[in-house]
């Protein structure tokens, strides 16, 4: 299987050494779980698309610091070719403005939330238990980085898991498309470089609290192999 990541920002120069760019953190996160999964990077915000929507077997939406309701050119091209992907039922992930996007493209909507920064470590538990889940413990947890949140859900998309701070956090569409509001791709070191970038932004309370989290366990690869069931799933 070839995985298209649709790489929608760039990491930080002084990180880039010690964490890789984004599509390198999935990439080293689901080959840990598939080593059979091949991959293909398109710089989406440099106007790098797929030629045609069969290039890949599935695609991947990466984490952005953009903002899905901007009027930026790449966003309303990735918008547009969410679209085909759905019309054409081809797999797709989306993780945080991945997450976003697709259910602002389809029809739903993501704003700013009143609640603020979502930072460290959060926990969402399943209202459902999907066919690509392990089947064991209904709560997880995984590192977040977030101001914007989906708080209408796209047509047809299903919420299979919240937390009282994000209630969207984890939404199905079909058996095509699976989003997540979490980042599996981050480990604790980056998020930790984010806090402290971010600090005076995110405000002293939040830091703080998104600082003493970081010590907590998180599910990123059994998130991860949640992915790679889903992607793998015949559709």
């Amino acid at each position: 299987m070839r995985i298209g990541i649709l790489k929608t920002d760039q990491v930080r120069e002084e990180l880039v050494d010690e964490f890789g760019e984004y599509p390198d953190m999935f990439i080293e996160l689901l080959k840990s779980v598939d080593r059979e999964l091949e991959f293909r990077v398109y710089d989406v915000t440099r106007g790098q698309l797929p030629e045609h929507l069969h290039a890949c077997d599935a695609y991947l939406i990466t984490g952005s610091k953009a903002s899905v309701y901007e009027e930026l050119p790449w966003i309303q091209a990735l918008a547009g070719l969410v679209r085909q992907l759905h019309q054409a039922r081809k797999k797709l992930v989306g993780i945080c403005f991945g997450h976003q996007l697709v259910a602002q493209a389809l029809g739903g909507r993501a704003e700013k939330s009143e609640r603020g920064w979502g930072v460290g470590v959060h926990a969402a538990c399943f209202a459902r238990i999907p066919g690509w889940h392990d089947y064991a413990e209904a709560e997880f947890k995984l590192l977040v980085s977030h101001q914007d949140q989906v708080v209408e859900p796209a047509p047809g998309m299903e919420v299979l898991a919240g937390s009282d701070f994000c209630e969207n956090a984890v939404c199905q569409l079909g058996d095509h498309i699976l989003t997540f509001q979490g980042h599996p791709e981050f480990v604790p070191g980056y998020s930790e470089q984010l806090l402290k970038l971010r600090r005076e932004n995110i405000g002293e309370e939040k830091y703080h609290a998104g600082m003493d989290s970081l010590s907590e366990p998180i599910d990123r690869e059994r998130v991860g192999r949640w992915m790679v069931n889903f992607l793998r799933e015949p559709n």
